[in-house]
């Protein structure tokens, strides 16, 4: 697989990563040895960028994760996230935590639990409202100066949150959704990674699955799935989204390709320093997505998934 670089830490990553959370949340129950079977087989496919978070399970994730890669450190990049703290499992709600001390408690609890000695990619999952980013940047600054992380990025903040975190640290990544319908950050956000040399992580790629086509029905969702109070897979705005998808089918069909490896090189598209983390939890969708790798969209392919519509509904009920 070809090679990205996460921003100013020179870490050379497989161009795209796995995200590991729905093997453990939010998605509906995984199955253990499955998914250590699909990370082992993302090794072997060039994947070197593994995402988790403490959030996922919660806990959980990062014990699997943990698992899966004993053995494999010297292959893969681990990268964790802190700063959102479950409050209720089963509608998969959080409360914001980035204090100093919960950051530094958080990360050594994350090495434990992935059973390692130093965290690759160490994330704040959101900026807390309580707490100035300073703070948590100088906590975040620390872990890197301990050896405990080597190298340490945000997720999901706005233009003057990056400029003032970058004045303490210069992070070396940045998480937030990007797919064919959610393209926010096209604006000001990734112009502002890649005049900073900050990674982009763009996690959701494939629009949580329903870019892929595999959803056509509304009520094909499960409702202990938390994509259910989702506002674009409700009702109305799950059919409506559907002529999105069959456009970006129209493509697919055009390159002999699928809808999933479509969606993520449009995302691969978007420039050097964009790694995108798609999660599964099959094999069979592992290896559809990283032939992404080698799709090449032409100028016309390019044009025409940049004129989509945008979706109906937004992002969340309620923002994480």
């Amino acid at each position: 697989m070809q090679k990205r670089i996460l921003g100013s830490s020179g870490i050379e990553v497989g161009a795209i990563g796995l995200g590991c959370m729905g093997m453990s949340w939010a998605y509906g129950t995984g199955d253990d040895a499955e998914s250590i079977k699909v990370m082992h087989r993302a090794i072997e496919l060039g994947v070197t960028l593994f995402d988790t978070a403490d959030a996922y399970g919660p806990y959980t994730n990062e014990e699997l994760v943990g698992k899966a890669l004993n053995g494999y450190r010297e292959k893969v990049t681990l990268a964790t996230k802190c700063g959102l703290v479950v409050t209720d499992r089963e509608h998969h709600t959080y409360a914001r935590n980035a204090k100093p001390d919960y950051i530094r408690a958080a990360c050594e609890a994350s090495l434990k639990r992935l059973d390692v000695e130093v965290i690759d990619l160490y994330q704040l999952h959101r900026p807390d409202p309580e707490v100035p980013i300073e703070d948590s940047m100088e906590a975040l600054a620390g872990l890197v100066k301990e050896g405990k992380v080597r190298a340490i990025g945000l997720s999901e903040c706005d233009v003057p949150t990056l400029e003032r975190a970058y004045m303490v640290f210069p992070f070396a990544t940045l998480q937030s959704e990007l797919s064919l319908w959610t393209r926010d950050v096209l604006a000001e956000i990734l112009p502002w990674c890649q005049a900073h040399n900050v990674a982009f992580l763009p996690f959701s790629p494939l629009g949580r699955g329903f870019l892929t086509g595999q959803y056509r029905r509304a009520d094909s969702i499960a409702q202990t799935d938390f994509r259910a109070n989702l506002p674009r897979f409700q009702g109305d705005n799950f059919t409506a989204n559907l002529a999105l998808v069959d456009r970006v089918e129209a493509v697919a069909y055009g390159l002999g390709a699928t809808p999933a490896q479509v969606a993520l090189a449009w995302v691969l598209a978007q420039g050097e320093q964009v790694v995108p983390i798609p999660g599964t939890k099959r094999q069979k969708y592992l290896e559809e997505n990283l032939g992404a790798a080698d799709l090449t969209l032409s100028t016309a392919d390019l044009a025409e998934l940049d004129n989509l519509p945008p979706p109906v509904g937004g992002r969340y009920q309620v923002q994480p």
